[in-house]
């Protein structure tokens, strides 16, 4: 049997690859198993950015596995570590993410293309969530994510009617980054990625653990979370060593040579 996920490393990224036959759905072995990779990402040091995407190029997700779903697996039962999918509830998960959409995102698809930081979107991609229809919900990010990312009449049309929204429209609203021919999904990816794998990690990780950290707070509020130190990686990065480099390389006209430290 087939691995469901294709597992690469190219220097300081992480791609991960949905490879399930005919629509990349997750069952539960799937998420179970994208949580420990995500996990294990999180915690090596030596990895900075993360790509998820899916294989082929007509479907980056089907979201949950209905097939599997029907023979006994039930929707409440326990996704494994970071909630559906991996990364849907990996709180503490600071490192970049880049969603490179390859195809059509369905359900869960969308709610994986929503926990991601950056997204990368064939411009054939389409986005919707035929839950309501199916007697469910969009209950992995749906329906908590959705409503903060774009107008709460738009959310709620999706949601509801199960429209489709095409890449172009996703980026308009600002829920994709980059819209590009099918063929060019993974390669402008990496090219994202890469240049993230240039910058400081420790910067980006603190950017993200705080930018998530202080949404809903007003801006005074946010200040005042920052002050009281009430961020650990923030933290590590003003204590870093890649805090003193980059300001020195700038000096001394060269390129910095950061580490994670």
């Amino acid at each position: 049997m087939s691995q469901p996920l294709k597992i690469e490393r190219r220097g300081r990224v992480l791609e991960v690859t949905l490879d399930r036959p005919k629509a990349n759905a997750i069952d539960a072995a799937t998420s179970i198993r994208m949580g420990e990779v995500f996990c294990d990402f999180r915690d090596d040091d030596s990895l900075w950015v993360a790509i998820l995407t899916g294989a082929g190029d007509r479907i980056f997700s089907a979201g949950w596995d209905l097939k599997a779903a029907t023979e006994g697996e039930h929707e409440r039962m326990d996704y494994g570590p970071g909630g559906f999918g991996g990364i849907t509830e990996l709180w503490d998960l600071h490192k970049p993410v880049i969603a490179a959409v390859n195809g059509l995102a369905i359900g869960g698809g969308c709610e994986l293309m929503l926990a991601a930081d950056l997204v990368v979107a064939s411009d054939a991609a389409e986005f919707w969530y035929p839950e309501a229809r199916l007697g469910n919900m969009a209950d992995a990010g749906g329906i908590q994510r959705l409503p903060r990312r774009v107008p709460m009449n738009v959310a709620m049309e999706m949601l509801m009617t199960g429209r489709r929204m095409s890449a172009d429209e996703a980026h308009r609203w600002g829920l994709v980054n980059w819209v590009v021919p099918p063929g060019d999904v993974l390669t402008r990816a990496r090219e994202v990625a890469d240049g993230l794998a240039r910058s400081a990690p420790l910067s980006l990780w603190a950017i993200k653990e705080v930018v998530r950290g202080i949404e809903g707070m007003s801006v005074e509020d946010a200040f005042r979370a920052l002050h009281a130190r009430k961020f650990p990686t923030y933290e590590r990065m003003l204590a870093s060593e890649d805090h003193e480099e980059g300001p020195r390389a700038f000096v001394e006209k060269r390129e910095p040579e950061f580490r994670g430290r």
